[in-house]
């Protein structure tokens, strides 16, 4: 088998006197080249120790008789993103992300692939990236960081500030989480959108056994990133590529995986795009037929007790695969070679749940009290349901896992806000009420890039009483730290006329996630049957008038342009 590197070699004769100009021998240019794809750079913590990791993976495909290139395109942080307009370029930047790695890919001449990345869109580009590449490939992730003291993580930083502008807590209290949340590098320590991808990507067959999300602190991690790079070479000679591994099983094994651990509603955007680009159309409803019935196991945050680095602390992955074994396709190829079951299989015997089990011990807590056996699940229905109705044709998503009991079926009246900042600014106030559906719209992939609505979620599941009393409904989408009543995706979006749009002050509307329902069911506080309030919708439609775009330049504008439906994954086509 002629490789790629030397194929191409033959093909562009400039490419050995520049490669020699870097400081590559005669005898580099020989050998096995790998691609070493990262989002390292200086923009977040999930990021800017991701260059260790790389050295390692590097080194690990020189000693295996190859030859490693870097290549780096950094990505942002929702977190530094929030509260100002840079979070509207959170989910357009993993699709540029993944043109970057599609770039890089097929500009040069590689034999397999490393992608090294930790967070929200960062995992998924590289997803997406690789899919579209389809060359021998492996994912090593950077690890979860440490959480701080008393176990504070970031993801209560968001609840505090909402204490702190109530008067709840003082500035100095709220300025101590501030400077406390964050002690090290690694994606930050719950179970949100990029410990969430982490898992997927191993879940999928991508990455090596037990690898994702472990402790960024943790010595375990560097090694397994020499094991990554070592991998890429087995890869590049067997020829093993990314469509051998992933097939719509795989999928689904990710699926149940993501109803095991609560995992993000943000993966609804991720891993459909992801299936997209290999050729799969991966819809909502295949989320929602999995999820029910399905065993939630996982005891981290937000909706759980403990920070994230206790998942590789009670067995990770395949803990949890083990335990969810009879719902699993244990046949699917992975990186390693072998198939899922021969994977788990191997985990068993090398040690690896003995290590896990060590720092659990310094703990002084079970495995159980974190990843719990199946027959002793917190949950038996899955952690995501897909609404539909009248409100949202096309469905809307809901961690009904973090959703208060009271609030799984109900009749509330209609807040309509056409941005975030104006429905905040009401809750904040107390201008916001038990009962009321606060509506936050305009905020969808066309509308302004489809930002998370985090702050607001924070400031409802923060207070007592709202909290268990009211939702958020929006065309806009959550953080995975995101808590409480809150119902996202939907779909169609304000800004391409979805009923969404529509809907006007005092609207009753029904939320039932037992029953799948989304659903205007009243107009001016008054109930009424289904064809009296679609009458109503098809004269307001007739009066409805589509916003002026609110960017008309940039990536933002391309975006808004080509952008599909959140329900399909919000990529560009």
């Amino acid at each position: 088998m002629e490789l790629n590197s030397q194929r191409v070699r033959k093909l562009a004769p400039e490419n050995d006197p520049l490669k020699i100009g870097m400081g590559w021998t005669l005898t580099d240019l020989e050998k096995p080249q790998i691609l070493v794809e990262s989002s390292f750079g200086d923009s977040h913590p999930g990021s800017a120790h991701l260059d260790k990791l790389v050295a390692e993976a590097v080194k690990g495909i020189t000693d295996a008789g190859g030859k490693g290139a870097r290549y780096f395109t950094t990505d942002i942080c929702d977190g530094i993103a929030q509260g100002h307009d840079g979070i509207n370029y959170s989910l357009v930047h993993r699709d540029m992300i993944a043109n970057m790695i599609e770039i890089h890919g097929n500009s040069t001449g590689f034999d397999a692939a490393v992608f090294v990345a930790s967070c929200d869109k960062s995992v998924p580009a590289c997803l997406m990236g690789l899919a579209r590449l389809n060359m021998p490939s492996i994912v090593i992730t950077g690890g979860v960081m440490d959480a701080g003291p008393d176990l504070l993580t970031l993801e209560q930083i968001g609840a505090y500030s909402a204490m702190c502008q109530r008067g709840e807590i003082s500035d100095e209290k709220l300025t101590y989480y501030k400077n406390h949340a964050c002690p090290s590098c690694g994606a930050c320590s719950f179970m949100g959108t990029a410990s969430t991808m982490q898992i997927m990507a191993e879940a999928l067959g991508l990455m090596l056994p037990g690898s994702a999300l472990m402790p960024a602190t943790c010595e375990d991690l560097k090694e397994m990133a020499y094991k990554a790079g070592q991998q890429a070479m087995f890869l590049a000679k067997s020829g093993l590529k990314v469509s051998d591994i992933v097939t719509m099983k795989s999928f689904e094994n990710a699926i149940m995986v993501h109803a095991a651990i609560s995992g993000s509603t943000n993966s609804l955007l991720h891993i459909p795009a992801m299936a997209h680009e290999m050729g799969f159309e991966l819809d909502s409803d295949t989320f929602d037929r999995m999820h029910r019935g399905a065993h939630y196991l996982l005891d981290i945050r937000p909706a759980g007790k403990w920070p994230a680095q206790f998942f590789y602390y009670a067995g990770g992955v395949p803990r949890v695969m083990e335990e969810i074994k009879s719902k699993l396709h244990l046949d699917v190829m992975t990186v390693t070679g072998k198939t899922l079951g021969e994977n788990l299989e191997d985990v068993k015997k090398n040690g690896y749940y003995e290590k896990c089990e060590s720092y659990l011990q310094k703990w002084g807590i079970k495995r159980t009290d974190v990843i719990r056996s199946f027959d002793q699940a917190i949950g038996t229905n899955g952690t995501v349901a897909i609404l539909k109705g009248n409100l949202a044709p096309e469905g809307s998503v809901v961690k009904h896992s973090a959703v208060p009991k009271e609030m799984f079926q109900a009749v509330l009246r209609a807040r309509p806000f056409d941005c975030e900042e104006e429905a905040i600014a009401a809750v904040l106030s107390h201008e916001i009420k038990p009962g009321d559906a606060v509506f936050i719209r305009y905020e969808g992939p066309k509308g302004s890039g489809m930002p998370e609505m985090f702050y607001t979620t924070e400031a409802i599941s923060s207070d007592p009483e709202l909290g268990k009393s009211i939702a958020l409904i929006t065309d806009g989408r959550f953080s995975g730290a995101s808590k409480g009543p809150a119902v996202g995706h939907v779909s169609p979006e304000a800004a391409d006329g979805g009923p969404i749009a529509l809907v006007e002050e005092g609207d009753l509307i029904k939320i039932d996630i037992p029953n799948r329902i989304l659903a205007i069911v009243g107009i001016n506080g008054q109930e009424m049957s289904a064809e009296q309030v679609e009458q109503v919708l098809a004269e307001r439609r007739q009066k409805w008038q589509p916003k002026t775009p609110k960017y008309t330049k940039g990536v933002l504008k391309i975006y808004s342009e080509h952008a599909v439906s959140a329900m399909k994954g919000g990529y560009m086509v």
